[in-house]
């Protein structure tokens, strides 16, 4: 019996597989899948009546459906897992370079906050407190006399640029100023300045009297130095000339006005320098697109759709898959056996004719690749991280009342 749709012999019994005999070549270059290939065309081919009925199909039509048992597999496989990790995953950068193979086949996930950060990034920029945009520093030299400075003079000098093409290409926004008087924490450990403390009888009570009071701590709540920080910070700003500034456009303004005289003058300001630390809004705007309150990342895991999963490695997949692999690769010849003899109900013979099994064998193929596809849903669906967890708290609770169970020792004393 002849092959008429090609000139080639129908299947002859055996095969020889080699790279490119499938469609697409996913797993071409894995020796165990070009081992199991041939292996698969006898198996099949013995399940459809061969050598005892000819086989109307060639060595491509077997490797067809090995492949494709082996995609509907793996796709199946991947469906849970990307349930299992989208959440996880969302915000990891996508691209060929990703992991240095591509994917997050064979691969443990586990759980991270990195799709959150990622987002945050842009309202930590905003906050002052993390974020992806550089911040650049810029100095003030103060003149004495003068109370009012340029921006954007400052900081054309400290990136060495123009002002005027500074000005052109770029927004400045202001995150901190450096300024202001000391700290009042050095004032508050000011070892000659004990007094203001109220604790000094304390110390000579405690025979403390020789110490300083900056290495020479009560045992007093922490919000007591809080607090006492805070009475001097507003003792600078209400009963003192505070020292303060204001940014109105390029300029900003400073209080009290610098000033170099003598006496009682000669300290009414002591610095000499004020730094100014600000970012390029052209950069921050690079890092997200903001719409009202949404940040949008590029290049990175959106949803199921761009999450990289690949295809498993065949030789990675262990037997109870390869057995399902082997079955719906099965199902698929039959399906395509029956296509082939459909072509034709009957065959005339001398004084007879020959009907032939293709509804047969199609309707047949049909049914076990959906018995089998309904089989490995329901088993796979067991392996999501939420029946998982589901049935591990079952297992506490049986493990917790069989405990329960067990008589208490009684310990005499």
């Amino acid at each position: 019996m002849a092959d008429y749709s090609e000139d080639r012999p129908i299947w002859p019994g055996s095969s020889s597989f080699t790279t490119g005999s499938t469609p697409f070549g996913f797993f071409d270059t894995d020796p165990l899948f070009q081992q199991h290939a041939d292996a698969f065309a006898v198996f099949a081919s013995q399940q459809v009546g061969y050598p005892i009925m000819d086989v109307e199909l060639i060595d491509i039509n077997f490797y067809t459906a090995f492949e494709s048992a082996v995609v509907e597999y793996s796709n199946q496989v991947n469906q849970v897992n990307i349930v299992n990790n989208l959440m996880n995953t969302l915000g990891v950068q996508t691209g060929s370079a990703f992991l240095g193979g591509g994917s997050f086949t064979g691969k443990a996930v586990g759980t991270s906050l990195n799709y959150i950060t990622k987002l945050s990034k842009a309202y930590g920029t905003e906050a002052d407190s993390g974020g992806n945009v550089k911040w650049r520093k810029g100095v003030v030299n103060i003149n004495p006399g003068q109370q009012t400075y340029s921006i954007r003079a400052a900081v054309s000098a400290s990136l060495a640029l123009e002002s005027a093409s500074l000005s052109n290409t770029s927004s400045i926004e202001i995150r901190r100023v450096l300024h202001g008087p000391p700290p009042a924490i050095v004032r508050y450990f000011d070892p000659f300045v004990g007094t203001g403390l109220g604790s000094q009888n304390l110390l000579d009570q405690f025979n403390f009297g020789g110490f300083s009071p900056s290495v020479s701590f009560m045992m007093m709540p922490i919000h007591a130095d809080l607090m006492r920080l805070q009475s001097i910070e507003f003792n600078d700003q209400i009963r003192k000339s505070h020292f303060t500034f204001e940014i109105h456009g390029d300029d900003i303004k400073f209080w009290p006005v610098p000033n170099s005289g003598t006496g009682s003058n000669a300290s009414s300001l002591h610095y000499d320098k004020v730094y100014i630390e600000y970012l390029f809004a052209e950069e921050k705007d690079a890092q997200a697109f903001l719409f009202g309150n949404t940040a949008l990342l590029n290049g990175v895991v959106s949803d199921s759709s761009n999450i990289p999963y690949t295809y498993q490695t065949y030789s990675s997949i262990n037997d109870m898959g390869r057995a399902w692999i082997i079955k719906y690769g099965s199902a698929l010849v039959k399906e395509t056996l029956g296509f082939v003899r459909g072509k034709y109900s009957s065959i005339p013979i001398p004084n007879a004719e020959v009907t032939l099994n293709g509804a047969e064998l199609v309707s047949q193929g049909q049914t076990e690749k959906s018995e089998l596809i309904t089989q490995l849903r329901e088993f796979l669906d067991k392996m999501t991280k939420e029946q998982m967890l589901t049935r591990q708290n079952m297992e506490a609770t049986q493990m917790s009342e069989l405990l329960g169970k067990v008589p208490l020792k009684i310990y005499v004393g």
